[in-house]
């Protein structure tokens, strides 16, 4: 069975280039980005290994924790890095899981019999503090991720956890949100959003970014 939003993303223990990790108390309190790869020295992967290991601040500021996994082991893992921190010019500063007995990738359903029968797909999630799947993404071989998109995300989510609002299409951090169609009460509607909203329509309601 695939995993669903609102699901709770398995727990494991495995090892990985940072040592054994035993995953919910690793993730702590924390949000997570766990990100899969085919395998170790690939060329897309390699990018993206470092970008994640450039954005360690960003995801720093926003409390979340990177973890990706590849089904080879330790000792190629260290290998990878290396040639991660060569060419992408960065250090890689979280841990890469050694799946090679697939534990993890049957767990999160990452083995895909029609793209490879031992490999796996080059899936994410992020998962909040509570460690319940918030977004699932799953990309061709052929497309790197845009880690600015998960970060947006991201943002989203924990603004969207802590006002009622939902976030519009093609929405930076920053610009307006959409009050949700639940929120009726006019005098709630104040207190909460002071600097006011515009109705569009009746189920289209525009305010300024509450926590800014």
């Amino acid at each position: 069975m695939s995993l669903k939003l609102g699901d709770i993303a398995p727990d494991f223990e495995q090892d990985s280039s940072d040592g054994r990790i035993r995953f919910h108390e690793w993730l702590g309190n924390s949000w997570g980005v766990l990100f899969s790869h085919p395998a170790d020295f690939t060329p897309v992967c390699t990018t993206e290994l470092g970008l994640t290991a450039k954005l360690k601040d960003e995801f720093a500021k926003r409390g979340v924790k990177a973890i990706a996994l590849s089904v080879d082991p330790v000792d190629s893992h260290q290998r990878w890095i290396e040639d991660i921190n060569e060419t992408q010019n960065t250090v890689v500063n979280f841990p890469i899981i050694a799946d090679a007995d697939r534990k993890v990738s049957d767990l999160y359903d990452l083995i895909h019999p029609n793209a490879s029968d031992t490999l796996t797909v080059r899936s994410l999630f992020v998962i909040d503090p509570n460690k319940k799947v918030r977004l699932t993404i799953t990309y061709p071989a052929s497309t790197g991720r845009n880690f600015n998109e998960i970060l947006r995300v991201i943002d989203s989510l924990q603004l969207t956890d802590n006002h009622k609002v939902a976030t519009p299409g093609n929405w930076q951090d920053g610009d307006d949100v959409v009050i949700v169609p639940s929120l009726k009460d006019e005098e709630e509607i104040r207190q909460r959003f002071p600097k006011g909203y515009r109705a569009v329509k009746p189920y289209l309601r525009l305010t300024p970014q509450p926590n800014r």
